[in-house]
């Protein structure tokens, strides 16, 4: 959906510029000295230099002495960089491959801040001085059930461990490994295993005869995991990390259904009921990762949905909402149950002892009593009703409706698709806990569990503590943030992660001369919407923006199913009422429950019309609050292209390495569709900010790419046009043009804050996402490389902070969580990588959850302090709110108009269709349709 960027060098360097491959300063200095640095000009994909050391990032003493001691600024910082390009010194170029990659190497412990404890669900465990042995098992024949794996070797164990197996107790992965402590008396050794089996409930029991082959394969290296452990290795030993998680979750994938890493079961926690069929249950998350104090077990508290194990009949009942027993159903009810049912595992009721289960792949269009089939090969036809009547005795009641009775859902089946808003509703009020409720579930869970009892434990040597582990913390200071001097407060010190817009106005106010407004809500009379809409303007007005009170055309009321005929209708009317000058908002009242209305809405208006738009729900208009017109009050500015507020160290240069020079921020994410829909394309956005010092304005792009594809892949791309040759575009070299057009000045440093990364992607993604911008660099200008400092932000990890002392209110917030600006970056964090939690958030409800940065290549030099200072204050920056929020705000826009962008796909094409698609990794993905100019220039969606 990216405008086509032509490779056109007067779009980027006007005139020949001095500063091509610009460096920090420290490390020009430090390169001064007599520091080696590998020169490489040419973008990833050429290079040829391979660093296995520190990645860029320079070890704490060298990074101190080549301090400066003071911050360029304006043709200062122009003269510094001149200096460093006449050097000739250049950046070391990233490796092609994950061989030749080091992530980021911690460069110390941060300083800042106020010292404080706090405590953490991990629990030390004792690395065990067994050896570790690895087998491979194959079982014939081959069986694609795990379940009836371990029930095949849990036999053979039963038979053989005090025998073959030289009395060793394996812990088996279910598929094709094994495991023990010690060696077993054998290298390879065939066994003969013969199970009773029930034929899938029909009653009638048979021996089925298996053989099961076990051959050595590897010994697991725990020196090198101690190694690992102590910051003396720097590849993590995944093997030895793996054989030690699969003994510890033995015995609970024993005792419950197992769900990633997640265990369940209705034992735990009485199940909950959440409406339409489906109920909660309560489990536990377990993981066992290396920490700066040895290895640690993680442990947290979870709940998923589970398929209510109900007769068929109520649970067709609970999902319709109504009675279905006294007539038949529609077939917008068929359809509806058809998809609830299709996949769901059921057992039949009406057979006794028998219980054989079926796995349900259909609906018949008729009801019970209209069903027949053949008896015999002449075709004698018998009705269903009356084979069950005379073959088991069974009456079917409810013969109007489909085959739904005589059966029953079987207990244990994980609900995988999207929940309603009341089913979410029910969950959240199930998972959300006080912080010290769920500190004490989680102990409890880990005594439940009795890992010192634990045979599989025992056996491998693995001890594990019960008691929570005790990390030394700092709490950040808020940052000072800047209003508009006009205002009675110029200058704000937000408490507690909060503050509010009283006697302040937003630093750079929009003027917005031109607005309409749509009223889509039935419930809403024109004079409530007139009310409503004087009231917001108002606040604009009050804020510090420049707001006409007036609509330039009456407030236009109209139905939700003609959301297109109705815009075009203001547009246009509003459009020549004006004579030639542009509607610049539309203000949308929509009913509560608007179904696609809210996403054909903004469809439209961001690539279609080129308009602006703010919506407001019917609730909020009949309940005026002046907390919530304040907070759409700063929507409508950011959307309109101001700025709420700054940071004051922003706007006096005082910001380390971002205020010395032109530095941009970049904020990327991608969205993958829901479980469950195997088609459609994920959805992956990049914002950048737009204003330097300031770095608050964030421009957005969005792109499709293949179903489930995590790496970007419109970072940067290059086509062949048959008049222009080859054109080079993309999200990067967009954004990094928009930077130049937006400040003159064109960005010398680079901060990427990436989303939604999980551990196992890391390598990938930094390997793909750097070389893109790299090239997208490169395209622009030659040698234009600038540093990069690529960082991680993890959101669903399962550590979580609880504060030392739940009675002691100074270390507290309201919501009993720790205080926003806690971070930890000793104990439980990686051995030698460059990591950090931030709690940057004050909670509201439920314990929070901090946010996991893990800054992956660093080739400008941060400290400690400065990564974690920069990221907390960037927090006290985000536009829709006067709170810090939880993660950094680029990476939370960008996980915003990739939300948006899921809502310009057009539903009405199929899924066949090949009209206007492109490549992606070998798989056809339509396009996007392009955001208007005027749209992709603000922050539209926020």
């Amino acid at each position: 959906m990216l405008a086509d960027v032509e490779r056109r060098g007067a779009c980027f360097c006007p005139s020949p510029s001095p500063y091509t491959a610009a460096m920090p300063s420290r490390q020009m200095t430090s390169a001064l000295k007599g520091e080696k640095h590998v020169v490489s000009k040419k973008p990833l994909h050429n290079s040829v230099n391979q660093q296995k050391l520190d990645n860029g990032c320079q070890p704490q003493e060298a990074k101190t002495m080549g301090r400066r001691r003071g911050r360029a600024r304006g043709k200062a910082a122009e003269r510094q960089v001149k200096l460093e390009a006449e050097a000739g010194l250049e950046r070391v170029a990233p490796p092609v491959s994950s061989k030749g990659i080091v992530f980021c190497r911690r460069p110390g412990f941060g300083q800042e801040g106020t010292r404080c404890i706090v405590k953490a669900n991990h629990f030390l465990a004792e690395l065990p001085d067994k050896d570790l042995n690895q087998y491979d098992v194959t079982i014939i024949p081959e069986v694609s059930c795990r379940s009836m794996n371990r029930a095949i070797i849990a036999e053979l164990v039963r038979l053989y461990r005090e025998t073959e197996l030289g009395t060793r107790l394996p812990a088996y992965d279910g598929r094709k490994s094994l495991y023990t402590a010690g060696s077993l008396p054998f290298n390879s050794k065939e066994f003969i295993i013969r199970l009773v089996e029930d034929d899938d409930g029909l009653g009638v029991t048979r021996e089925k005869e298996y053989r099961v082959g076990i051959k050595f394969v590897a010994r697991a290296d725990l020196h090198h995991l101690r190694q690992f452990i102590a910051g003396q290795q720097t590849d993590a030993p995944r093997e030895a990390l793996q054989v030690l998680d699969i003994v510890l979750r033995e015995l609970s994938n024993q005792r419950y259904i197992s769900v990633g890493r997640c265990f369940y079961s209705p034992d735990i926690r009485k199940p909950q009921r959440l409406g339409d069929g489906l109920q909660s249950w309560c489990g536990f998350y377990q993981s066992i990762r290396p920490t700066q104090m040895g290895l640690s077990l993680n442990i947290d508290l979870s709940s998923t949905a589970f398929i209510d194990p109900l007769p068929v009949i109520e649970f067709v009942a609970q999902v319709l909402g109504k009675d279905v027993l006294s007539r038949p159903l529609s077939d917008a009810d068929r359809i509806k149950i058809k998809k609830a049912l299709r996949g769901v595992k059921v057992e039949v009721t009406h057979r006794g002892n028998v219980r054989r289960k079926y796995r349900v792949s259909g609906l018949t269009s008729q009801p019970t009593h209209e069903l027949i089939f053949p008896i015999d090969d002449q075709m004698n036809m018998k009705s269903v009703v009356e084979y069950f009547k005379e073959m088991y005795g069974f009456t079917i009641q409810y013969a109007h409706l489909p085959c739904l009775q005589a059966c029953k859902i079987v207990e244990g089946q994980r609900y995988t698709k999207r929940l309603n808003e009341k089913q979410i509703t029910s969950l959240l009020k199930v998972t959300c806990q006080r912080p010290r409720d769920q500190e004490i579930d989680i102990l409890q869970t880990v005594r439940q569990n009795s890992y010192g009892h634990d045979p599989y434990a025992k056996e491998f040597g693995i001890n594990i503590s019960e008691k929570l582990t005790s990390v030394e913390a700092r709490v950040l200071p808020a940052p000072w943030l800047k209003y508009n001097d006009t205002g009675k407060e110029k200058e704000c010190l937000p408490q507690v992660g909060q503050w509010n817009m009283m006697n302040k106005k937003v630093i750079n106010g929009c003027t917005v001369n031109y607005w309409a407004c749509i009223n889509f809500s039935r419930s809403v009379q024109e004079n409530t919407a007139r009310s409503f809409c004087q009231e917001l303007a108002q606040m604009c007005q009050v804020s510090g923006m420049e707001f006409d009170h007036e609509p330039v055309i009456p407030i236009y009321s109209a139905r939700p199913d003609q959301v297109e005929k109705a815009l075009r209708h203001v547009y246009n009317a509003a459009t020549n009422k004006l004579k030639g000058k542009e509607l610049e908002l539309l203000i949308a009242i929509l009913p509560d429950n608007n179904g696609s209305l809210y996403g054909d809405l903004k469809r439209i208006c961001e690539t279609d019309l080129g308009l602006i738009s703010q919506c407001c729900l019917t609730k909020h208009v009949f309940k005026i609050s002046k907390q919530y017109l304040a907070n759409v009050s700063l929507k409508i500015n950011v959307k309109m292209g101001g700025r709420n507020t700054v940071l004051l160290d922003a706007i006096s240069w005082r910001i380390p390495l971002v205020s010395d020079i032109p530095t941009i921020i970049f904020g990327a994410d991608v969205t993958h569709p829901e479980t469950g829909e195997d088609s459609s394309p994920s959805i992956a956005a990049v914002v950048a900010s737009q204003d330097w010092p300031e770095v608050t304005k964030y421009a957005g792009l969005v792109c499709a790419q293949a179903h489930r594809q995590e790496l970007i892949q419109d970072l940067f791309k290059t086509w062949h046009d048959p008049q222009r040759g080859t054109v080079t575009g993309g999200m990067i070299r967009e954004l990094l043009i928009s930077f130049r057009k937006a400040t003159g000045q064109k960005p010398l440093r680079i901060i990427f804050y990436r989303d939604g990364v999980s551990e196992g992607q890391f390598y990938q993604v930094l390997l793909y996402e750097l070389d893109a911008i790299r090239k997208a660099c490169a395209s622009l200008e030659p040698n234009y490389q600038p540093p990069v400092t690529f960082v991680v932000v993890q959101k669903r990890h399962h550590t979580r902070l609880f504060p030392n002392n739940h009675k002691d209110r100074s270390s507290t917030d309201k919501s009993g969580n720790i205080l926003p600006g806690t971070v930890v970056d000793t104990k439980i964090c990686h051995p030698a990588e460059f990591d950090f939690y931030l709690c940057s958030h004050a909670g509201i409800q439920g314990t929070s959850r901090p946010a996991h940065y893990h800054v992956l290549w660093d080739e400008n030099n941060f400290t400690a302090d400065e990564m974690q200072t920069l990221t907390n204050n960037l927090c006290y920056t985000y536009a829709r709110c006067t709170r810090s929020v939880s993660i950094v705000p680029p990476a939370y826009y960008a996980h915003l108009a990739a939300f948006r962008a899921r809502f310009y796909m057009d539903p009405e094409v199929s899924e066949n269709t090949s009209r206007s698609m492109h490549q992606t990794n070998g798989s056809s993905v339509k396009p996007l349709p392009a955001l208007k100019e005027k749209v992709k220039r603000v922050m539209f969606y926020c």
